[in-house]
């Protein structure tokens, strides 16, 4: 399953969704203030990072500057904490918006996804902060939205490689597959990888319908495979974290969250109950 850079939410951000939107406001007043005039790229890398400054660096270093013939522009969200991620990141040249509260990876997902829209870009690679995902591999991730082959790109270590070495995990990763191939209706060998490639229109279309605060891969996924969006899937390689350990807890825990989610968006989608 993903070691994605986002950590926990507070429980008070969690059951308090009016405390998130004054967060995520207050944040966008200070982006605007920052950049007034911007506008993305057709291609935007997005990058959540929650306490993360010794990992981000090397990632942004990688990130290349130009994919499938369109400039890249790198922008991160970083969720609360108290280091220095959004100095790394700023000084690394980054469009770099900052939430001064931890409101979780989706929270942080939903807040890229909307200044993607808005400001233009028309492909989103998401991305981990902590270095699992090569950057390198992001024209790989990119090309089948150029090409009009697909909507949405999800990266398969089960495809590629995976050089991590835990067993729990890996069992997950093949275990949640088969569980979403069954709700998609698709073959998926790897369902639970947070690096993608997204279409903004589809995102215009989907992200008003995600809710959760965590383990959005899932709810992001199966919405769109509920809307008719075309996925499919690319080789990459699965890297061990640069450093430090996942936020996500421990594997069982993990294990229980990421069902529950799955099964509650499946419900939500199947009986047509959106926010």
């Amino acid at each position: 399953m993903s070691g994605q850079g986002g950590a926990a939410p507070s429980a008070s951000i969690r059951t308090d969704p009016e405390q998130a939107r004054r967060v995520i406001a207050r944040s966008r007043r200070d982006f605007d203030q920052r950049h007034p005039d911007l506008k993305l790229t057709p291609a935007v890398g997005l990058i959540c990072a929650f306490e993360e400054e010794k990992n981000i660096g090397a990632v942004l270093a990688a990130m290349p500057e130009t994919v499938c013939g369109s400039p890249l522009t790198t922008l991160v969200v970083v969720d609360g904490g108290g280091d220095a991620t959004a100095q790394v990141a700023m000084d690394a040249g980054a469009i770099t918006v900052v939430l001064d509260e931890n409101l979780g990876h989706g929270f942080a997902l939903r807040v890229g996804y909307a200044l993607c829209i808005e400001l233009g870009a028309q492909f989103v690679v998401t991305l981990d902060a902590d270095g699992q995902n090569n950057p390198i591999e992001i024209p790989t991730m990119l090309q089948p939205l150029v090409d009009d082959e697909a909507d949405f790109v999800v990266a398969s270590r089960r495809l590629g490689q995976d050089t991590t070495t835990d067993r729990f995990r890996k069992v997950g990763v093949r275990f949640f597959s088969l569980i979403m191939s069954a709700i998609g209706g698709i073959r998926l060998t790897d369902s639970s990888n947070g690096y993608r490639a997204l279409r903004v229109t589809m995102l215009e279309d989907v992200a008003h319908r995600l809710t959760q605060s965590q383990y959005q891969t899932a709810e992001l996924l199966i919405v769109c495979l509920k809307r008719g969006w075309r996925v499919t899937e690319r080789p990459t390689l699965w890297l061990p974290r640069t450093s430090g350990t996942t936020k996500k807890g421990k594997n069982y825990l993990f294990g229980f969250r990421y069902a529950r989610v799955v099964a509650t968006t499946w419900w939500r989608e199947r009986k047509g109950a959106h926010p």
